[in-house]
């Protein structure tokens, strides 16, 4: 009896290591720490779709210390641990806790007293099922935490919400099984234009059976459909043309003493990536050691797309909004992931930081015929 309460007590514990939180924003390659995040009251997730935390978590209505300043078209990244030690050499989030990374903004009149669950929300990055057995959590892991994306550069100048979310697949296969981790960051973007994109509500945008919240990731799939309205792609189907930004005359807080301009290479209907040695990359050195993969953020509003090559990914940008993603007929033995977000026409080659990803041993991918 007792020997079954202490193996309870290890798996809890386990569970609960594997929660996290986001917790920091980088801006243009500029480590801005905690100070624009609203820190949630713990790191479990939220699985009430319906409950007002769904929009940004327990403790989200509590204003953050500062709002950040970003201009229009300027790519940020924001980033989760389990814990606040920022650590490299453990998991963003771990545990198995598979799933997609979402990233959505909402325009408010004063960022540092809005209600996330009052506000209109539109999506601007997401990265689902990348390839077999391979997810968005899994990008992020191994960038140390990060998902990058960039401000669209044509909304209107003002304060804006940002609401980052993964969503654990873990325990998706019954009604009310999704895990949620989200945060909300407030920030201020100068420059931009005038589209106002559709938007969606939270709670209201996801119900308990959408086919990207109810899923049964133990049971054999092919394909994930990333729940939530599409993509905002600057310059398509919401139409509109961005103002060019105003570039700030200098950048608040300085470069961190390893930021590394990242590779970059331009293209209008493809995205080639370089292999980042070592010591390379946006956000400082990864762990001595550590694997160099190449992963690009591209602009297609289109389906994640994973060639079996080793040097480049190509996207079409007149593909439709992302629906689902099918791996059917992937081979990921050498990969180039990319993840789609409304970015501009570069593609950046990041860093992994903290080494390969953790072996999934609990369960093992079972292929559809």
């Amino acid at each position: 009896m007792r020997t079954g309460a202490i193996l309870a007590a290890l798996a809890a514990a386990s569970t609960t290591y594997a929660h996290a939180t986001f917790q920091y924003l980088w801006v243009d390659g500029v480590d801005e720490g905690g100070k624009c995040v609203r820190t949630p009251a713990n790191n479990s997730p939220i699985t009430d779709l319906t409950s007002k935390a769904v929009a940004c978590n327990n403790n989200g209505e509590v204003a953050a210390a500062a709002t950040c300043p970003v201009v229009a078209g300027t790519k940020v990244a924001v980033e989760m641990h389990q814990h606040n030690d920022r650590d490299c050499t453990k998991e963003a989030v771990g545990g198995n806790h598979d799933g997609p990374t979402i990233v959505y903004m909402a325009k408010v009149e004063n960022a540092a007293t809005a209600d996330g669950s009052e506000a209109n929300w539109f999506k601007v990055a997401e990265t689902g099922l990348v390839s077999k057995d391979y997810w968005g959590t899994d990008v992020m892991n191994a960038n140390c935490g990060k998902v990058e994306f960039t401000i669209p550069s044509d909304i209107p100048a003002g304060n804006y919400l940002i609401r980052a979310e993964v969503i654990s697949l873990r325990v998706a296969g019954s009604a009310g099984g999704a895990q949620l981790y989200m945060s909300c960051y407030q920030i201020n973007v100068s420059g931009g234009g005038t589209v106002s994109p559709p938007t969606v509500k939270f709670p209201g945008a996801y119900s308990a059976t959408d086919p990207g919240i109810l899923f049964n990731i133990n049971s054999p799939y092919n394909s994930y459909t990333i729940p939530g309205p599409p993509l905002h792609s600057p310059g398509g189907a919401y139409g509109g043309s961005p103002a060019s930004p105003t570039t700030p005359a200098s950048t608040p807080g300085g470069s961190p003493a390893a930021y590394v301009p990242p590779t970059t290479s331009t293209s209008t209907s493809s995205t080639t990536t370089t292999k980042t040695e070592p010591g390379e990359g946006a956000y400082g050195k990864p762990t001595p050691g550590a694997p160099t993969t190449s992963i690009a953020t591209t602009t297609s509003a289109g389906p994640i797309r994973v060639e079996a090559t080793s040097s480049s990914a190509t996207t079409t940008e007149s593909d439709p909004p992302p629906e689902s993603t099918d791996i059917s007929s992937y081979d990921d033995s050498s990969m180039e992931v990319t993840s789609t977000s409304a970015a501009s026409s570069t593609a950046a080659a990041t860093p992994v930081c903290g080494g390969s990803r953790k072996a999934k041993h609990r369960r093992t991918l079972k292929r559809s015929a």
